[in-house]
């Protein structure tokens, strides 16, 4: 069966009676139907003073074609957790439309390891990233309409995009004000997916309301005559912008297939943006739950060194443990075999692509200063040979390994994990940050660069070297920086898998994004408006006899 197919098998229970177990009555929260819900303001206040649970990441190797199922991993934890007698809460992001129509698909797990309605939550869900589409495009207009009738602020750079929650590159470059109205100027500008807008990072990472339209304001949307920075703020937009996102920033429950609570809020993709949930639907999940199940979205390169320097430095946030995932499959993917080879035994490319494995592993470890532990999506064409060999590689650096079969089991495929996971909850664990507040932008990007990649260094175009001096003349150089880059290899470029050879990073642009309180590097060849592929998931989504969706995967 596919994944819709075995969500639709199973009863939901009413998203009263999953709220219910954790004292949330009908009047904490905000209903979207039977099986969706908003949390209130005033329940999140009501158990503010609650004692924490411990916080488990999931993170993963450089993801590939075959896929390596991080989300399933995380969900099947979760439901492990709470087969085994403790009381678990998943913390995970909302999907965006991007992927959903194009490569990737849906984010809601597979098999049966589901967050459920799992349609729903890959469509349209509550409506938490439209309200952020159209808070940006507010935004974008308010701009233009201040241009339009003087432009009093005296702008002369808008750096200030508008958003659209599809994968689309022809708005990746546009031009616009061609009406030829009265003080309408044509100019060059573009689109990004609304996850990369800087009001998905704020909105993720903001604790409360007032904090959300005090960021708001600070957004810089352009700079003037003078070369200084034009904010929200100075355009009086905060405000209306708050209003928009009001019911948004509530986080959102559901359940899975196994009727286990699930926190689902915010959704920044981690190669242009940092890749995890919201900070308020975290903390909430943390007052309810004795274990919080979160994930960083792709490798650990990106979302888990995003998840600890920029979110964990932020909101005071601390890790119990961190689970990589990977397959058999990949990791021989990763180490040169073809794609149609990955299926089988294949000791000489496994032993190669292990060393993306392990160089995860160590810097969750050593760089992080997280507890890791390596969870294998098992298939059924692994042999054990090869997770013997992986096993006894894995021993050598000191590191556990659990077989996972959540696809096809729930929750029971992942007893082994939950085991180990309690256990190893219960080391010590200090979370380190790969750089200081203090140190300049160069250095923050150079520590990440030859301490988490593995590059031999770094080069900067003239144009990002402008902007890094310009941003820490600003004040802004105390920010952490939000490295954009490609997912698939430790290196900016997508086809280095191996690594082999020593590589360097190449900075193209740096922007600030003073609501968001971070800077953003971009690198490589990164675009914050994805394309869709030769074959989009969207051919083959459609309204069935039943009227109801399929081909979400």
């Amino acid at each position: 069966m596919t994944d819709i197919e075995i969500a639709r098998n199973v009863t939901l229970k009413p998203i009263t009676k999953i709220a219910e177990k954790f004292g949330i009555t009908e009047e904490d929260i905000e209903l979207y139907g039977k099986y969706k819900a908003k949390i209130s303001k005033s329940f999140i206040k009501k158990v503010s003073n609650e004692k924490d649970g411990k916080l488990i990441l999931v993170t993963a190797i450089n993801p590939t074609p075959l896929g390596e199922g991080k989300t399933t991993v995380a969900i099947g934890l979760s439901d492990a957790l709470n087969r085994i007698g403790k009381k678990s809460v998943l913390a995970l992001r909302e999907p965006s439309l991007g992927p959903v129509f194009g490569v990737k698909g849906g984010a809601t797990g597979g098999g049966y390891a589901q967050v459920a309605p799992m349609e729903d939550i890959n469509l349209h869900f509550t409506g938490d990233i439209h309200a952020i589409t159209t808070a940006n495009n507010l935004l974008s207009a308010i701009i233009d309409n201040h241009i339009y009738y003087g432009n009093e602020l005296k702008f002369k750079k808008v750096i200030w995009k508008r958003c659209v929650d599809l994968n689309d590159r022809a708005l990746r470059e546009i031009q616009i004000g061609l009406s030829k109205e009265k003080n309408m100027k044509p100019r060059d500008d573009g689109f990004d997916i609304s996850v990369a807008s800087e009001i998905m990072a704020i909105f993720c990472l903001s604790k409360d309301l007032k904090d959300l339209e005090r960021r708001l304001g600070n957004i810089i949307v352009g700079y003037n005559e003078e070369d200084k920075p034009i904010f929200a703020k100075d355009l009086k937009a905060e405000g209306a912008l708050t209003v928009l996102l009001k019911d948004a920033i509530n986080p959102n429950i559901v359940q899975t297939l196994e009727h286990n609570l699930a926190v689902v809020h915010g959704g920044p993709f981690a190669n242009i943006a940092h890749g995890c949930n919201s900070i308020i639907a975290t903390k909430l999940a943390l007052k309810l739950g004795d274990y919080v199940v979160t994930e960083a979205g792709f490798g650990a390169d990106l979302g888990a060194e995003k998840f600890v320097n920029i979110k964990c430095r932020k909101a005071g946030l601390n890790s119990s443990a961190a689970v990589c995932v990977a397959t058999l499959k990949a990791l021989k993917y990763h180490g040169g075999a073809k794609q149609e080879e990955c299926q089988e035994e294949n000791l000489e490319a496994l032993e190669i692509g292990i060393e993306n494995l392990k160089r995860h592993v160590e810097n969750i470890k050593n760089r992080y200063g997280l507890n890791p532990i390596v969870a294998i999506n098992r298939y059924q064409n692994d042999t054990e040979k090869e997770l013997k060999f992986l096993e006894e590689k894995l021993n050598e650096i000191g590191v556990h390994l659990s077989l996972t079969e959540v696809w096809a089991k729930g929750g029971e495929g992942a007893i082994d994990l939950a085991e180990k996971i309690v256990k190893l909850s219960e080391g010590k664990n200090n979370i380190n940050f790969v750089y200081k507040d203090e140190e300049g932008l160069k250095e923050k990007i150079e520590h990440v660069a030859k301490e988490v990649y593995g590059a031999e260094g770094v080069e900067y175009s003239e144009n990002a070297l402008e902007e890094i001096s310009q941003i820490e003349n600003l004040g802004y150089g105390n920010y952490p920086v939000c490295i954009a880059k490609t997912q698939y290899s430790f290196s900016d470029d997508a086809k280095n898998l191996l690594c082999k050879e020593p590589f360097k990073i190449h900075i193209k642009e740096a922007i600030v994004k003073n609501g968001a309180e971070f800077v953003v590097i971009k690198t490589g060849k990164i675009f914050t408006m994805p394309g869709l592929p030769r074959k989009p998931a969207a051919e083959n989504i459609r309204i069935g006899a039943n009227e109801e969706v399929e081909g979400i995967f």
